[in-house]
């Protein structure tokens, strides 16, 4: 049974549109990283799974449940981070522990969950004195009680220090090695790189692409990404590169020309450039990270100006 499926899901704010015929599925055990650009209508997505929105047409399901008919039985089996939650300030990290345990009727040790997400010694603390970084620990605690089958997180490690970024992973791979199924939304791809079974890229409310890390980067030219130096860019070696059948992306900064193209068509690419009468001062090769695909796959202009700063956030 797939834990989450979504079919055919359009929604639309006024004159906006935030989703678009989407249609995703969601494995029960797996590690499901949900990207996109801002506006893309990831949140829209979560909202439309938790009944906080309802799609205007298309169905979607949880746990084998409807929706929008059982969505309260779906949060009983679901934990949930959302993004920008803001902690209840005059209460305590066991008091919003508790909470938690009652609305969903367990019973478990509130310092062993803080232990699991690093705030013990905050046990008896008023949340309005926590930094951000521990706010976000506690309410990944929050969506911990109870051993979901699922786990919904947006955002998961904002506010946290590289460290506790790492305990998150971690977190998140034990909870699907219990079996949970992980569904998580994060603008900091390294990390989903480092944990995700599979993932899905959503751009202006469709699904744009789908597949694990190595499918992506077969679909993109091999997933490599050749860095050239040379003496001069101009329109001559770009368009030079371009013309190579097997190059699926080129991008310009400064004095480098950055290519995504299967390894075997490397030498090409360089052979390219020498032949529009620049030099090759030098080049690297190394494989697409998942910041190199996400960039092709989400933006519109395949070439960069000349000089323009490039790169996604690490």
């Amino acid at each position: 049974m797939a834990a989450i499926d979504v079919d055919g899901v359009s929604k639309r704010f006024g004159s906006v549109r935030a989703l678009q015929d989407l249609s995703l599925t969601v494995e029960e055990g797996e590690i499901y990283g949900f990207l996109g650009p801002n506006g893309a209508g990831k949140s829209t997505t979560i909202n439309v799974l938790l009944d906080f929105v309802r799609p205007d047409r298309g169905t979607a399901s949880v746990l084998g449940m409807d929706a929008q008919e059982n969505s309260e039985a779906i949060r009983q089996r679901t934990g949930v981070l959302p993004d920008g939650y803001q902690v209840y300030e005059r209460l305590t990290a066991r008091q919003h522990l508790e909470f938690v345990m009652e609305s969903k009727g367990v019973q478990e040790d509130p310092h062993a969950i803080l232990e699991r997400v690093g705030i013990p010694d905050a046990i008896d603390r008023k949340a309005g004195g926590y930094s951000k970084g521990m706010a976000q620990r506690l309410v990944l605690g929050m969506s911990l009680v109870g051993d979901p089958e699922l786990l919904i997180l947006d955002e998961p490690t904002t506010g946290l220090d590289p460290n506790g970024a790492v305990e998150m992973r971690e977190i998140i791979r034990e909870e699907r090695d219990r079996g949970a199924t992980v569904f998580f939304s994060s603008h900091i791809l390294a990390q989903v790189e480092a944990v995700c079974d599979r993932v899905g890229i959503l751009k202006d409310g469709e699904l744009v692409a789908e597949d694990t890390i190595e499918g992506l980067r077969d679909s993109m030219g091999g997933g490599h990404q050749l860095t050239v130096d040379v003496d001069q860019v101009n329109d001559s070696v770009v368009g030079a590169v371009r013309s190579i059948p097997d190059v699926t992306g080129v991008e310009t900064r400064d004095s480098r020309v950055i290519v995504n193209v299967d390894e075997s068509e490397q030498m090409a690419v360089i052979d390219a450039i020498r032949g529009t009468g620049a030099t090759v001062k030098g080049f690297e090769t190394r494989e697409a990270s998942l910041e190199d695909l996400f960039a092709d796959i989400t933006t519109d202009k395949e070439v960069a100006e000349p000089d323009a700063e490039g790169g996604a956030e690490a």
